[in-house]
């Protein structure tokens, strides 16, 4: 059961590929952004973003990526 929402306002990232460097597994370098794998798109306040639904075994990996993106673009929330 997914107990976190990944959030990527992928019109805020320039690209640094901190995220991909720490999880490959869930990030990957699309062009000049990074990208969500398996991730879906939905309006956001800064445009189009992408978003992905987690458990606690990814939470880990995805908040260090998260932690390591130097503008904030990257949320990890959890879902009540």
């Amino acid at each position: 059961m997914a107990k976190f929402k990944i959030i990527h306002q992928k019109e805020l990232c320039i690209g640094c590929g901190a995220c991909a460097a720490i999880n490959p597994a869930d990030w990957v370098m699309e062009g000049d952004k990074s990208h969500l794998v398996d991730s879906q798109k939905e309006k956001g306040e800064n445009g189009e973003q992408e978003f992905r639904f987690i458990d606690d075994s990814k939470y880990k990996q995805n908040q260090e990526a998260a932690d390591a993106c130097p503008v904030p673009c990257i949320f990890v929330k959890k879902i009540e």
